[in-house]
């Protein structure tokens, strides 16, 4: 990796408009992955960009909405969801040895020994790292078929809801463009 490819926390924070301190929590919480120069901790630039927030495609938002559902049964019984989920990472494990899937599992673990804090900001932010976490989730078979299928009614009745209140010329639009 070259040194180029990595930011101080300050320059992190600039780039994320937030505080030093919020950089340090999403190092320490395994929400970004963080390199030790020195005394000093560097960020990629990469895991930074990934972390400023963008539109959701339409299966981006799904995961979001299902693993928000997630993290609703996650808050009732966290112990319990966190066996269920380590179990599952076991599983997985055992099916991607190797490959851009273990790196994925690993900062699973990590996040997971975290604690529920960090399991929730994981499940329900909709930024681009936790994005691509949620596409190796551990958290498969928490809901049910019938849950799943009630949160995925709902979003399509809230995308029904949005273009109905569209000013004609931009559904218009937005239907030329799908």
């Amino acid at each position: 990796m070259r040194t180029s490819d990595l930011l101080a926390i300050g320059e992190a924070a600039i780039l994320l408009r937030t505080t030093r301190q919020r950089i340090l929590d999403l190092c320490a919480r395994g929400l970004l992955p963080y390199v030790s120069v020195g005394p000093q901790r560097r960020v990629r630039r990469a895991d930074v960009e990934a972390l400023i927030e963008t539109a959701l495609t339409r299966e981006q938002l799904e995961q979001l909405w299902l693993h928000q559902a997630i993290a609703i049964k996650f808050v009732a019984n966290p112990f319990a969801l966190l066996a269920t989920a380590a179990a599952n990472l076991s599983r997985l494990r055992a099916l991607h040895v190797d490959g851009t899937g273990t790196e994925w599992l690993d900062r699973w673990q990590i996040v997971l020994d975290d604690g529920p804090g960090a399991v929730l900001d994981a499940l329900t932010s909709p930024v681009d790292y936790a994005v691509r976490l949620r596409l190796m989730s551990p958290f498969a078979g928490v809901l049910s078929e019938v849950e799943r299928r009630n949160v995925l009614d709902a979003l399509a009745e809230r995308r029904r809801v949005q273009v109905r209140s569209m000013r004609p010329q931009t559904r218009e639009r937005v239907m030329r463009a799908v």
